[in-house]
């Protein structure tokens, strides 16, 4: 199959699925096609798929995360020794695990096309993640506490895992319980990471955007506590600090050097 005849399956299938959404007509356009399977991805509540669109929908993810150019760890240079500094999107990075900032539901973004990294990397990681956060979160009984981690496999992402991590939402003044369960979010993703031997984690720029928290104060406590955390415990983890915006870059290129 080509990739426009997948993606016209996916959203077949997709449609099928919600008698609501029968009578929408497929746009021809190419991109409008790829703004309602996205749509139509991100609105799917967790539940079991054909393993022939299982099949398809791995294969047209793939492909999509390659034209776009995936990023080797070993293409980045080091800023400091075991610290990276990258501006790009996170789904095209390929080391041992990325962390997303995640709600307390623990489910991804249902908001079609939003612009969170909680969105992209549902959406192009495909349906399973929604799938394997849905059973963590059964098994647990209630809302991811801010400040903690889960980890799941990262399916169609070019990276193995995916650490999410609820941060705190900021709604006046920044408090000093904020900065805390914001460096509690770093601590707890570099725990789980090592405790599932992973050797190089991409962190995003959580609790900022939607959620509110100052860039440049996140920033700093990023770095901190990624500092503290590798010097108390000697661990050798390779942490990229991964940036979308141009501000964010420059306040991590500022302070690290």
């Amino acid at each position: 199959m080509t990739q426009k005849e997948r993606r016209i399956y996916l959203i077949r299938e997709l449609l099928k699925e919600q008698p609501k959404y029968r009578d929408i007509e497929i746009p021809q356009d190419e991109q409008e096609q790829k703004r309602l399977l996205r749509s139509l991805l991100n609105v799917r509540m967790p539940q079991a798929a054909s393993r022939e669109f299982i099949e398809v929908q791995d294969a047209y993810l793939q492909t999509e995360t390659a034209e776009k150019g995936i990023t080797n760890l070993s293409d980045l240079q080091p800023v400091q020794k075991g610290l990276y500094l990258r501006k790009g999107d996170i789904t095209t990075l390929r080391c041992d695990a990325l962390v997303n900032a995640a709600n307390s539901q623990m489910l991804g973004c249902f908001c079609p096309c939003h612009g969170c990294i909680d969105n992209a990397i549902h959406t192009y990681a495909g349906i399973q993640l929604r799938a394997a956060c849905a059973e963590l979160m059964n098994e647990q009984g209630h809302e991811e506490e801010t400040g903690k981690a889960k980890i799941t496999p990262a399916y169609n992402l070019p990276c193995n895992y995916v650490l999410h991590t609820v941060g705190p939402i900021i709604y006046g003044r920044l408090t000093e319980k904020d900065k805390k369960q914001l460096a509690s979010c770093y601590r707890s993703c570099l725990e789980l990471a090592e405790q599932n031997a992973i050797k190089s984690i991409a962190f995003c720029c959580i609790s900022t955007g939607e959620f509110h928290f100052p860039n440049d104060k996140a920033a700093e406590i990023a770095v901190q506590t990624v500092k503290e955390y590798k010097r108390q415990t000697d661990s050798q983890i390779e942490v990229i600090f991964n940036v979308f915006k141009q501000m964010d870059y420059e306040i991590y290129r500022d302070l690290l050097g």
